[in-house]
């Protein structure tokens, strides 16, 4: 395997994704780990602060069928999945397929939806495939919903149902951009226009390259022992409802394996998942009281704080 060609993939995404989104290649580089991963990513931060032109900006940079959806309080679950009708020329139903058909979902404010909207994406997401009146189709790979949310503004939104949260494979904000990087941002032609003038910049072959081998990177024995450590203290931790789950645990150890792939190193350390870990596991802990969001990654750093790392990885 050539750990090269996925740092340079990781730096051709980087440098184009950077002509839009000023100063924030560790979330530019948090989606790549998503994507190589094959899971979603929910970007959850203030508005105008680019997370859609993050997402638009890097959906035409890998190439593929990309779609945004504005999910409003009367999008209906078919209107994502389509629907059967009826063709009075030919006297036959036909299925006309809905926007999740394709490669790259932006799904834009996605807690203004219902939850029985947001949960008709449960399938596409979890099982890459689509049921409509009985009839199962696959969807082609690769496939990703991106998703967007603002995590203050309460009126008109929906909380996402608990089953939907823990699908997505990681959740990241943005924040705010330094005074320089926002004064050049300022002076700077439009940036729609700049996202619509980028190319993609990443071969198809490339992609596929990089999904199909960031497994094979290696995870030592003290490692994975590491993880399960992690995990298993948030299982302790009184102030969570639940800990996280065993599909939290996998997500953890796949974002470790591409985290150390992209850095361009063919076996993990222990800073791979201390960084990936708030991303990949803070949005599925609760602390209760109807709050997400607020106090689960400063329980969760403690735990990282607290937890013994090993000292040593024997490759």
């Amino acid at each position: 395997m050539d750990v090269t060609a996925f740092a340079e993939y990781r730096q051709k995404i980087v440098t184009n994704c950077n002509r839009v989104i000023v100063g924030k290649d560790d979330a530019i580089f948090l989606v790549i780990v998503c994507f190589v991963c094959s899971g979603h990513v929910l970007i959850e931060d203030l508005p105008g602060t680019g997370k859609t032109m993050l997402l638009r900006s890097f959906a035409r940079t890998i190439g593929g069928e990309f779609k945004r959806i504005q999910f409003t309080p009367d999008l209906l679950p078919s209107d994502l999945t389509g629907i059967n009708f009826y063709n009075q020329k030919s006297g036959e139903f036909e299925f006309r397929p809905g926007p999740l058909f394709t490669n790259i979902v932006l799904a834009d404010e996605i807690n203004r939806a219902t939850p029985r909207t947001q949960s008709s994406l449960l399938e596409a997401m979890e099982e890459r495939q689509i049921t409509v009146d009985g009839v199962t189709t696959a969807l082609k790979p690769p496939f990703m919903v991106m998703a967007t949310q603002n995590p203050l503004e309460s009126y008109g939104t929906f909380p996402l149902p608990e089953a939907q949260i823990d699908r997505f494979f990681m959740r990241i904000s943005l924040g705010y951009m330094s005074r320089e990087q926002e004064m050049a941002v300022m002076t700077r032609p439009s940036t729609l226009a700049i996202v619509e003038a980028l190319e993609q910049t990443v071969t198809k072959a490339e992609s596929t390259y990089v999904r199909d081998n960031f497994h094979l990177i290696h995870v030592s024995d003290d490692l994975v022992a590491y993880i399960m450590d992690i995990v298993e203290a948030t299982r302790r931790e009184s102030r969570f409802i639940a800990g996280v789950s065993a599909r939290g645990t996998i997500a953890l150890y796949k974002a470790s394996q591409a985290t150390a792939a992209l850095n361009g190193r063919d076996y993990v350390i222990p800073e791979d998942v201390r960084f990936v870990a708030p991303h990949v596991l803070a949005h599925r802990l609760n602390t209760g009281g109807g709050v997400r969001g607020d106090r689960s990654p400063s329980v969760l750093q403690g735990i990282l704080d607290k937890v013994s790392v090993p000292l040593e990885v024997i490759r």
